[in-house]
């Protein structure tokens, strides 16, 4: 292949066709391929690049804070999700239709798992996604500059087709969040879907925020068309401890006559050994 095309191909910004071009050549000449059945080939590698790229790039800008794909969640360890519930989810239906989602249940459930993966199906779809914890929103509109940079800060909150806002309800929010997170829900209500997590009951709100007439206002309209997700169980984040101390459990004890050396050697043992206290493991969400 010359090298002036290639300087071509690039010029016009088709780079994905020129890292394939050689492959098709070769294919074309070998199976006979026509004119037009050729140049349909090409155009499809072009495209296909273009599409990982814009779903690379808008994962990057979407800020998730980690990504796996929903085929990696092991939904047997918690028989209480609905796999229909979150899989119909994953069609981005909801988006389509802007309705709201609001995932609730204890920390290390799967929450912020699941939330996220149906974030990058979205993506996936053609979607538009931002992500943020709670403890960003606050940070994002109520540092010392925001007043500056509050109008540049909001259009970013409302411009996604789904906003994701991920541990509300981890520990109190400071004042004037209720404002904050009122103003996102109330300017996105039927325009564009809003996605939530909580490990706190919905009757919580006031107090996290805060400000009762702002919660109360916030999840006015946000329940309006909002799915409710419910998890319940043990965190997943703990399994394997649990495992852990349940094959110590099981361990065989002992027997009672088995020997361990002379009787002052066992009472100086007895007299040794002191209990150690159990580890405390906290999961959050």
């Amino acid at each position: 292949m010359k090298d002036t095309l290639l300087t071509t191909l690039k010029q016009l910004r088709l780079s994905g066709l020129a890292e394939t071009l050689e492959v098709r050549l070769q294919e074309a000449a070998g199976h006979n391929l026509s004119h037009s059945e050729f140049l349909e080939l090409i155009l499809q590698d072009e495209l296909l690049v273009r599409s990982e790229r814009l779903i690379q790039r808008r994962v990057t800008a979407a800020a998730f804070r980690e990504l796996r794909p929903l085929d990696d969640f092991e939904w047997s360890f918690n028989p209480s999700i609905q796999k229909k519930q979150l899989f119909d989810l994953a069609t981005c239906r909801f988006i389509r239709e802007t309705r709201d989602v609001l995932f609730l249940g204890p920390p290390g459930v799967g929450k912020s798992f699941l939330v996220q993966a149906i974030g990058y199906q979205a993506i996936k779809q053609g979607f538009v996604v931002l992500y943020r914890s709670i403890f960003d929103v606050v940070r994002d509109f109520l540092h010392d500059d925001a007043l500056e940079t509050s109008d540049k800060m909001l259009a970013r909150y409302l411009k996604p087709d789904l906003l994701i806002v991920d541990d509300m309800g981890m520990k109190q929010l400071p004042k004037r969040s209720g404002e904050v997170l009122f103003e996102i829900i109330m300017r996105r209500y039927e325009t564009r879907s809003t996605a939530m997590t909580s490990n706190r009951p919905l009757e919580d709100w006031g107090k996290l925020i805060g400000d009762v007439p702002s919660a109360t206002a916030i999840l006015d309209r946000f329940l309006h068309h909002a799915e409710l997700v419910t998890i319940t169980g043990k965190s997943y984040r703990l399994r394997n401890r649990a495992n852990s101390n349940s094959d110590d459990d099981a361990a065989p004890a002992k027997p009672a006559n088995a020997p361990v050396g002379s009787k002052p050697q066992r009472k100086a043992r007895l007299h040794s050994q002191q209990p150690t206290p159990a580890a405390v493991e906290v999961a959050t969400t």
